[in-house]
């Protein structure tokens, strides 16, 4: 499916604003977007860490395997923005959305988000998901005693008040699909472009 079909004018709803500002979850802690636009050192990691990385990537894979084109992901998933770029960061891309999942729970099968990445020959390919959950939706389940995390891998929280006047946040990024050298978690994949994205003409 050809990119231009799936431009759109950028929307700065809540659910997409609240995607762009993914973050780096190496740890659950608040940090301002001028912070979260700088790519982290990233230690070198246990034998643990990485079993757990590993085993949340293989998660991810099978549970968005058959997504691999946004057209396979049917209506549910919309685009929220155009293509997300970091700049010298690299670019998270092309966030396509399903609202219904933004509800306060977190399954490794059901990822809020896919990411996609526009290619040269117009087409769309998955890079990877993000898993996204309001603060106030998760710490209203009062089995919630801690941040969110899946399989071992912390939420990074984006607290509030924000410069863009969103409420708190918990977000995860997962390279499943797509190399990321900066970091399976990490928002920004320096591997990933929007050179070859084509918003719509006005």
């Amino acid at each position: 499916m050809k990119v231009r079909r799936f431009a759109t004018q950028f929307g700065y709803s809540v659910i997409g604003v609240l995607v762009l500002l993914g973050a780096s979850p190496s740890r659950a802690l608040a940090q301002d977007h001028d912070a979260h636009m700088m790519t982290a050192a990233h230690p070198e990691q246990t034998p643990q860490q990485k079993k757990q990385t590993n085993a949340l990537v293989k998660a991810v894979r099978r549970a968005t395997a058959q997504f691999q084109h946004p057209e396979d992901a049917g209506p549910d998933f919309a685009l929220q923005f155009g293509c997300v770029s970091g700049g010298d960061f690299g670019a998270m891309g092309l966030h396509f959305v399903n609202g219904k999942r933004v509800d306060g729970k977190i399954d490794v099968n059901n990822p809020e988000v896919l990411l996609y990445e526009a290619l040269p020959n117009g087409q769309l390919q998955l890079t990877g998901v993000d898993y996204l959950v309001t603060k106030e939706a998760w710490e209203a389940d009062p089995k919630h005693t801690a941040p969110p995390e899946l399989m071992g891998q912390l939420f990074h929280l984006f607290d509030s008040p924000n410069r863009f006047g969103l409420p708190a946040f918990y977000t995860l990024h997962v390279w499943a699909w797509k190399e990321n050298p900066a970091g399976t978690f990490t928002n920004w994949n320096p591997n990933v472009s929007c050179d070859a994205f084509n918003e719509p003409n006005d």
